[in-house]
């Protein structure tokens, strides 16, 4: 294919309803994939659109009809987002909408202003920002034939990292524990780089979003094995409700400003700027302040022990040294995150007393 005959645009919201209501966009090719989005893939589609934040690009191949003369535009990729914006806007303009199917409203974690309101039911000025934005559109010529398509898509998903963990579930949940453990992550990009907990590979691929899923589970259930099945479950049994969202966000946070306050910059020169080790102090800190285990209920912060930063850096030492037992220290080397070496990591920081003075 010449990579000069596809024409790079942008059109409209408005301007791809015109042309579904007019029966001139095609929405289900025979190689487009069968609309399957749950409702908080939906919602949070609508939230984007709102905010004018970009989303990935739409494929058309344009024809046209020799019987009418007119243009007919296939949705070669991008149809779950049209079908969403469509069944939003006018059901009517999905021939065959199927309520259960496609219904949805807009989450109230996801914009609390549009939550639960039909189309209809917007301000206009919320309308109008639906339909002028704008999508980045590229349009294949009339000649592509289905089996270069076929080839492009190939390519696309050929050239990517296999996803992780986490990007999966980044794809799979939109509700409350997602919405909060993305924005707390988000918000202490600047202590992650200045402490050097994660590479900017691994910000990349949201490792340190699931870590901070991580450290939330442990908020919320006290210290555990690290498990791909326990951020699943959290991320499901939370993603319609998040009864105690403030105040887990609210510990999250004291903790890492505890341990800016009592180490800053210098974390990242010490042996618990590593992930696994990072854990352990923020699983420390979360005990002298609030205690593993308890419940839930707002409560003031309790007061650090005095010399806490010193002891911190003592076991850092101690660990960079080798002065520990074998044993112990495969432990502190490694970065297993069973709970049996998360509890004997804790332990280990409980017992490494400050150096006198």
């Amino acid at each position: 294919m010449n990579q000069a005959a596809i024409q790079k645009t942008v059109f409209k919201v408005s301007d791809l309803v015109s042309w579904q209501r007019i029966g001139s966009l095609l929405l289900s090719p025979n190689f487009q994939r069968r609309p399957v989005w749950p409702k908080g893939a939906k919602s949070y589609l609508i939230d984007t659109v709102v905010r004018g934040i970009p989303v990935p690009i739409i494929f058309l191949r344009q024809r046209t009809d020799l019987d009418t003369l007119e243009p007919r535009r296939e949705v070669v990729d991008g149809q779950q987002r049209l079908r969403t914006l469509f069944a939003y806007i006018d059901p009517t303009l999905l021939k065959d909408f199927v309520s259960d199917r496609d219904a949805f409203s807009v989450k109230r974690s996801h914009n609390k202003d549009l939550a639960g309101k039909a189309f209809k039911e917007l301000p206009a000025s919320v309308k109008q920002t639906i339909l002028d934005y704008e999508f980045s559109v590229h349009v294949l010529p009339s000649d592509t034939d289905d089996r270069e398509i076929l080839q492009i898509f190939a390519r696309m998903n050929a050239t990517g990292y296999k996803l992780n963990a986490q990007e999966l579930r980044n794809a799979a949940w939109f509700g409350d524990f997602k919405n909060l453990a993305y924005e707390l992550a988000y918000e202490q990009l600047s202590r992650w780089r200045k402490w050097r907990i994660f590479s900017e590979t691994e910000i990349a691929r949201m490792i340190e979003v699931e870590e901070t899923s991580d450290m939330m589970a442990l908020i919320l259930q006290g210290l555990h094995g690290k498990s791909n099945a326990l951020l699943d479950k959290l991320y499901r049994q939370y993603d319609d409700e998040f009864p105690t969202s403030t105040e887990v966000a609210d510990r999250f946070r004291t903790v890492l400003d505890r341990i800016d306050d009592s180490l800053g910059s210098e974390l990242a020169d010490l042996s618990f700027h590593r992930k696994a080790l990072f854990n352990t102090l923020f699983s420390y800190y979360y005990d002298l302040l609030f205690s593993l285990n308890s419940d839930l209920k707002k409560m003031k912060p309790r007061a650090l022990p005095g010399g806490v930063g010193d002891r911190i850096r003592a076991a850092s030492d101690r660990i960079e040294k080798g002065n520990i037992p074998e044993q112990l220290a495969k432990v502190l080397r490694g970065a297993t995150g069973d709970a049996g070496s998360r509890q004997k990591r804790l332990d280990f920081l409980r017992q490494t007393h400050a150096p006198k003075t």
